[in-house]
């Protein structure tokens, strides 16, 4: 730690969080994975699983916003013709809906299509980042770290769904460009429990060789008043 960072409790050992140069990060909180008829749900996922991270993010959230601090919100989708969408990612598995068909909610994961927006408990306010995304991290084909960059960004709080997937995806791209990445484990969720304890233990594994993972009360108990 140094005069510039405030420790927060966490696991493996203490999280230098970095007030004013600490942007949060909400992955994929979209309707398409998380409420019924969606693309989650198409996989034959039991989606509410997925809710138990809602009410953390929206008090982080408010916390940041009530800081001016920056906020990332990404989003899953493609593009209507789906060029941005390679056939390996496409026919994977067996849903009952595929990326690009017409579902309860508009063309699965399509850029503009209800499904593919933020919740609205959580939805996006003036001057937050908001990135669409055609791959599992936040990285690709987005220009966000150029993003982050100008804005002085170095270190990230992340949250969303799934931990293991677009999350984990996520952090383990932001580690190789050198941010400092914290993992809220309440809000993050997974359609599969175990998968979520896993990716805590591989990201805080031989000394957070990805990244750190705490509670958000930890996190809002460190936070300097607004």
């Amino acid at each position: 730690m140094n005069a510039d960072t405030v420790a927060v409790a966490a696991t493996p050992f203490a999280y230098p969080f970095a007030p004013g140069r600490t942007a949060l990060v909400v992955i994929d909180m979209q309707r398409d994975f998380i409420e019924p008829g969606g693309f989650g749900a198409s996989l034959g996922n039991d989606v509410t699983r997925l809710h138990g991270a809602i009410g953390a993010i929206a008090a982080l959230l408010a916390a940041w916003r009530a800081r001016g601090w920056p906020i990332v919100h990404t989003r899953e989708c493609h593009r209507g013709d789906l060029s941005d969408c390679p056939p390996a990612k496409r026919l994977r598995g067996g849903p009952s809906l595929r990326i690009g068909d017409p579902g309860p909610m508009g063309r699965v994961l399509i850029a503009g299509e209800p499904g593919a927006s933020i919740i609205p408990a959580l939805a996006p306010q003036g001057g937050e980042i908001v990135v669409d995304k055609p791959g599992k991290g936040m990285f690709y084909a987005t220009g966000l770290h150029e993003t982050l960059q100008a804005r002085g960004v170095t270190h990230l709080v992340f949250t969303g769904v799934t931990t293991e997937v677009c999350v984990q995806t996520s952090m383990r791209e932001a580690n190789d460009r050198g941010y400092e990445c914290l993992l809220v484990e309440d809000g993050t969720e997974s359609y599969f429990p175990e998968f979520k304890a896993a990716t805590l233990a591989m990201i805080a594994a031989q000394g957070a060789i990805v990244g750190w993972h705490a509670p958000s009360a930890a996190l809002l108990e460190a936070l300097v008043p607004a």
